[in-house]
């Protein structure tokens, strides 16, 4: 197979603004999402906490993880 010459497709990838806002949420996502699994099985396992506790928590981290992407977006703005 003959490649053209130019850009490689790693290039063109990484020079994308859709592929690196995919990449940023991602990892954001991944990151937070594990964090919120550890406290989350914290609450649902702890004696004293309700046993909606551990709903309340994951709503709250949901609108939450929207604010926090959206001030990530904000401040690098090349990414979205």
């Amino acid at each position: 197979m003959d490649e053209e010459p130019g850009e490689s497709l790693k290039q063109r990838l990484l020079g994308s603004k859709v592929f690196r806002s995919f990449i940023i949420f991602s990892a954001f996502r991944a990151v937070y999402g594990a964090g919120i699994l550890v406290v989350t099985y914290f609450i649902a396992t702890s004696e004293e906490a309700p046993g909606w506790g551990p709903w309340l928590f994951l709503l709250a981290s949901m609108v939450i993880s929207r604010v926090m992407f959206r001030q990530i977006k904000r401040r690098w703005p090349q990414l979205a």
